[in-house]
């Protein structure tokens, strides 16, 4: 099926949360809306990945989207082991084990770029970079539209010279990670409002806003910056569809303040001000995905005690209006009070 995003139905896009965050489910229930549901394959094998499409083709025939982490060159990794010894004690303490040696990961990469290919979906968004341009010739062969993740008008170039069919213009008031295209890049700090014209200057590509947007004046004003769509991530993450767990949602409107650490993963990234950001925070080395992958079973760990001081609690800046609620109604809600 086709799609266009500036002909949605309700100009919504739900954002593709990788972490288990983002279901099937939330994909279905945004789509009966009249948005566009987006699956998050970051972190999932390829396999895992076709079983998720696969449910929401069960769910219905609108279309929808899958995002992809293009993957980056390996990490430093004597600042990896570094960072390793530092998190030590807190690993003993929990008595869990931190991984010793990292290999490389290309996320399932080539595997998911071929089973979109054997079997293509309606849409494919890219996060920490871009495909080739030959990787992304062979999806626009096969029928799929194509959107670039980009942080800045230079991204915004570069998305455009590879073929993209549109940019998620991700400003810095956007929950979970900074979707830059160099692991060590630090992310700019131009507001969504300001840097969706600043994007436009450079391309004419349809620009979706990502960032912040938590009511109907943020759609609206989205809207009136130049967007077709809105990207909506932390305001679905009290849904009754979201699988966040129960601590995440309560911290939502628990904790008062977001912050951007590399504490987590080794990429930039907003979420709740905790203990565990403070502590490590500034000793975190710019190397993606070995921090995540080295930090994973400290994560675990507090997730399974509910421990909100050691979480990773990805969230936007408009964390506190996020609503519980089935997702269709929340996005309708929002909708109706961006028209006004």
């Amino acid at each position: 099926m086709a799609v266009r995003l500036d002909g949605l139905a309700v100009p919504v896009i739900a954002a593709p949360m990788a972490g288990g965050a983002s279901t099937p489910e939330l994909v279905a229930a945004v789509n009966r809306a009249g948005g566009l549901g987006f699956l998050a394959a970051g972190y999932r094998s390829a396999t895992a990945m076709t079983e998720q499409v696969a449910l929401v083709r069960k769910s219905g025939d609108r279309p929808f989207g899958v995002n992809l982490f293009v993957p980056a060159p390996p990490g430093d990794r004597a600042a990896v082991a570094a960072y390793r010894e530092r998190l030590r004690p807190e690993a003993e303490q929990w008595g869990v084990t931190l991984p010793e040696d990292i290999g490389p990961d290309r996320d399932d990469w080539e595997a998911k770029l071929a089973a979109l290919l054997a079997d293509p979906v309606p849409v494919v968004s890219y996060t920490f970079g871009l495909p080739t341009a030959e990787e992304a010739a062979a999806l626009r062969a096969v029928g799929t539209l194509q959107i670039g993740t980009v942080t800045t008008p230079e991204e915004a170039q570069a998305a455009q010279a590879v073929g993209m069919d549109a940019l998620c213009v991700q400003g810095p008031e956007a929950g979970g990670h900074r979707g830059t295209h160099r692991v060590a890049d630090l992310p700019g700090e131009l507001p969504l409002l300001e840097l969706l014209p600043a994007v436009r200057e450079v391309t004419a590509l349809p620009l979706i806003a990502a960032g912040g947007i938590g009511d109907g004046a943020a759609i609206a004003a989205a809207l009136r910056a130049g967007a077709v769509a809105v990207q909506l991530g932390t305001a679905l993450l009290r849904a009754d569809e979201s699988g966040a767990s129960a601590a995440h949602r309560a911290a939502l409107t628990g904790l008062p303040e977001t912050t951007v650490t590399r504490a987590f993963t080794g990429r930039p990234a907003r979420g709740l001000r905790n203990a565990f950001i403070d502590r490590h925070g500034p000793y975190a080395p710019p190397a993606y995905p070995e921090v995540h992958h080295l930090t994973v079973p400290l994560r675990v760990a507090a997730t399974r005690r509910g421990d909100t001081t050691a979480m990773h609690l990805w969230a936007g800046t408009a964390h506190h209006l996020a609503e519980p609620g089935p997702a269709e109604a929340i996005v309708a809600d929002l909708w109706r009070a961006a028209r006004g």
